[in-house]
């Protein structure tokens, strides 16, 4: 019998030390990614986008995504364009909270909830050509923001392009500030978009990107204020008559990352994917540019009135607004002079 028993302890000690074993090798046989939460050596980056396939955000995305994976094996990077993964708001709250990695989206559109003074982009004629936008954008306001989207849970990476701002409508032909007066025009949802339009006579209407074109088609408003390349993208000239080139403000994008997701990467994976950024945006911002001539020849075959107006009644009109009180407590006009005098050096 006593035989018997050590047998049977025998028995239980080898396959106890097998089980171990197993596990042992199953633990070790795959690497978990602590950042992407998948299996796998590769570091796992979503990107959100509001825009279609070709809107300026997506094409943003799209360089940094081949720049990255170039220069990198240790990044496997997704695009989701089309506002698949939610409009700009959703987008940059995943972002915040860490769902989502990475978006690309409208600088002054919902990232000022964060950082408010990220509106001094909505400052109108602030910028007299893209030249001047760039210098800005790559110093004075990087310097003053970037530590204002950290505070806030962002990594801001680089500013790309929009472009610049212009009016169009279902209505009537614009050459001149006063006919802006009593036209509807789709705005972002912002004091500083609102005190423009209140500037030029005409109502100011909040709605989401991803539901514009309805908008426009339903005659919800008359019209809106985008820059050339999104207009010819989002096809508004199906639902609009007259483009304004006013150029009020100048458009960009933000590629911003998730905080705490960039700053567990090493110090080599970090360098890629500021380089990477840096260079995409660079890119981003010839390409947009290139394309601007034939998507405003696009707008014109289609058969929208395409007008250049008497762009002094407009700077007139709105010269004081970044002093109005409601504009103020969002971006400080000191800011906004800080600008002016860096752009005359």
């Amino acid at each position: 019998m006593k035989k018997n028993i050590l047998k049977i302890i025998a028995v239980c000690t080898m396959v106890i030390s097998l089980v171990g074993c197993g596990n042992k090798n199953s633990n070790t046989s795959k690497t978990v990614d602590k950042q992407s939460g998948s299996e796998g050596n590769k570091i796992e980056i979503k990107i959100a986008c509001v825009g279609n396939e070709e809107h300026q955000s997506t094409i943003a995305a799209n360089l940094f995504k081949e720049l990255v994976e170039k220069e990198s094996s240790d990044f496997k990077i997704d695009v989701y364009p089309n506002a698949s993964l939610g409009g700009e708001r959703e987008a940059a709250e995943g972002v915040k909270f860490g769902t989502i990695q990475m978006t690309v989206a409208t600088s002054d559109g919902t990232l000022p909830a964060w950082v408010p003074e990220v509106q001094i982009l909505s400052i109108p004629y602030l910028f007299e050509n893209s030249d001047e936008a760039y210098r800005a954008l790559d110093g004075i306001i990087s310097e003053k923001l970037n530590p204002q989207f950290e505070e806030a849970g962002f990594k801001h990476l680089a500013f790309g392009e929009l472009g610049f701002r212009h009016f169009t409508n279902s209505k009537k032909e614009i050459k001149n500030v006063s006919d802006m007066a009593g036209l509807s025009i789709r705005v972002q949802e912002a004091p500083i978009w609102f005190a423009l339009m209140e500037s030029l006579n005409a109502s100011a209407v909040p709605v989401s990107f991803n539901e514009l074109y309805t908008a426009l088609q339903q005659g919800m408003v008359d019209g809106q204020e985008n820059p050339i390349a999104s207009i010819a993208t989002s096809k508004f000239y199906e639902v609009q008559k007259y483009l304004c080139l006013d150029g009020h403000t100048y458009g960009a994008v933000s590629m911003i990352m998730n905080l705490d997701f960039f700053n567990k990467l090493t110090d080599e994976q970090q360098k890629v994917i500021e380089t990477a950024s840096k260079e995409a945006a660079i890119k981003q911002r010839e390409v947009v540019s290139e394309q601007e001539e034939g998507y405003l020849q696009e707008i014109k075959d289609n058969g929208m009135v395409v007008t250049e107006p008497e762009k002094a009644s407009f700077v007139e009109a709105t010269n004081d607004i970044y002093k109005k009180p409601e504009v103020a407590k969002i971006v400080s006009p000191e800011f906004v002079e800080e600008v002016r005098e860096f752009l005359k050096k």
